[in-house]
């Protein structure tokens, strides 16, 4: 093994590279995990033929680095599946080129002219997409991602002479709800802001396609701590090791035009072109990050400190299986076995050995994400059943519970708004837990309602924390459970 052989195209025989059809803002662990991976799959399946030039959003980036490693690095990817331990590796060879626009505008332009460019592709953080009313067109380059991207677009349309067969399919993966049609509209701003051609904008509704997109993909990136280990793998020396999990979802906004461009069925990921995204999106929400908040109080109060000693756990373990499956589930307007499906693959996801998941760190804002991710699972079961769904309640009351701050003399990792934890802090001053439950549910900015008024909450929620605190959390939950 020659660790000092260099990550290079010359080295390994991959001096063919594919034709720019992807333009990729974005050089960071997830987009090198998630996109530039799938797009591997689809060229080693398909014959897609597609290369990726990466550009770098901001003025600090790997962009050096990359191009050093002729856009080459290694993907690890480790998790379960049906109990199973899998691990691959793979030498991405996708991207072919790499660009900073402020060190070369003009390198960055040519990018418009190049006549087999089909896709653009983000990925610049919830942050990225943003309007910034002080870029301007003749900045070189303007601060802000769509700001970069309309004049782009636009530097295609003038080269190509106002072509409308030069138009491009537009698939942002920022984790935020409709990202593609809040891109466009920014888009759209800009194109005011500048007083472009009006013909412009017609070319950009017309000619070019936005996609909305949901992206699910844990990448915990450079895996710093065991870099000895992962490099004595390889026989080249790589600087830009990505690990990933397995599972890998991508579900895109778009119809039978799209499928023929982005032919994913002939690979075997995980990639849904569909008509409307939001039942995914509600389905991630409700099962995968459902479970974690619901789970993550609960377990800290119970003594775990990791989500998979949580489902590993037979206690824990067996309460997150009927929050999921018998609770959450049963709100969803899905198909139900693909809704158990997803969810078994959560459950393996929550036991991969390989990712490491602090409760304490997924604590973070736990109000204001059970409010979005647990609350309407729970409002919904209310709906549908006529009566409270048992584990969910029990797990609302831990999470009010923990809010307290500190138990068995131990302080909490309570992580929140100054004004929440301040808020919370002063009603758990009360000795009576019937007061405390009643304060806690009435606050309507912190659930959207008074939720004093869903019959039999309060008693419920007063109940379960009157038993957490005389018997913990286990033996409560039993108690709570013959009377619920």
């Amino acid at each position: 093994m020659n660790t000092q052989m260099k990550l290079k195209r010359k080295n390994l025989g991959l001096e063919k590279r594919y034709p720019i059809k992807i333009v990729q803002f974005g050089e960071g662990n997830f987009l090198r995990a998630f996109v530039d991976y799938a797009i591997y799959e689809l060229n080693k399946s398909a014959d897609f033929n597609a290369g990726i030039a990466v550009v770098q959003p901001i003025d600090k980036g790997l962009i050096n680095m990359l191009n050093d490693q002729d856009g080459l690095y290694t993907l690890f990817m480790k998790g379960v599946k049906n109990g199973e331990l899998i691990e691959e590796q793979k030498l991405i060879d996708t991207i072919v080129k790499g660009i900073n626009p402020y060190t070369d505008f003009e390198d960055y332009l040519s990018l418009a002219k190049e006549e087999s460019l089909e896709f653009i592709i983000s990925n610049t953080t919830e942050a990225g997409i943003t309007y910034v009313s002080t870029d301007k067109f003749e900045m070189q380059p303007p601060s802000s991602f769509p700001a970069k991207l309309t004049r782009l677009l636009y530097e295609r349309f003038e080269y190509f002479n106002r072509d409308f067969r030069k138009g491009l399919t537009i698939i942002p993966c920022e984790l935020i709800n409709y990202n593609s049609d809040t891109l466009k509209d920014i888009i759209l701003k800009h194109c005011n802001d500048w007083r472009l051609d009006e013909l412009f904008k017609v070319w950009l509704l017309n000619s070019c396609s936005f996609h909305n997109t949901l992206v699910d993909r844990i990448v915990p990136g450079y895996p710093k701590d065991e870099i000895e280990s992962y490099n004595a793998q390889l026989d080249y020396s790589d600087k830009l090791i990505v690990s990933a999990e397995t599972f890998l979802l991508w579900v895109i906004e778009g119809g039978e035009a799209l499928k023929k461009k982005l032919p994913f069925q002939k690979t075997d990921l995980d990639v849904k072109i569909v008509d409307d995204i939001q039942p995914y999106r509600t389905r991630k929400v409700r099962i995968l990050n459902g479970a974690h908040t619901a789970m993550v109080t609960f377990s800290l109060l119970y003594g775990n400190e990791t989500v998979k000693e949580s489902v590993d756990n037979s206690f824990t373990g067996e309460f997150i299986q009927k929050v999921v499956f018998e609770e959450i589930i049963d709100t969803l307007d899905m198909n139900k076995e693909e809704l158990k499906d997803f969810a078994n693959d959560v459950f393996d996801r929550f036991r991969n050995p390989f990712i490491i998941h602090n409760l304490s760190s997924i604590a973070l804002n736990s109000i204001s994400k059970f409010k979005v991710r647990v609350l309407p699972s729970l409002l919904g079961y209310v709906k549908i059943h006529g009566k409270l769904p048992t584990n969910l309640t029990f797990a609302f009351a831990c999470l009010i519970r923990f809010y307290k701050g500190t138990w068995k003399g131990e302080v909490l990792p309570v992580n929140d708004n100054e004004a929440v934890v301040t808020s919370l802090t002063k009603i758990w001053e009360s000795n009576n837990l019937n007061t405390v439950a009643e304060n806690i549910l009435s606050i309507e900015t912190y659930w959207g309602e008074d939720l004093t008024q869903v019959e039999g909450l309060t008693k419920a929620v007063a109940l379960a924390l009157k038993e957490i605190e005389t018997n913990g959390v286990e033996e409560g939950y039993v108690n709570y459970n013959k009377t619920y």
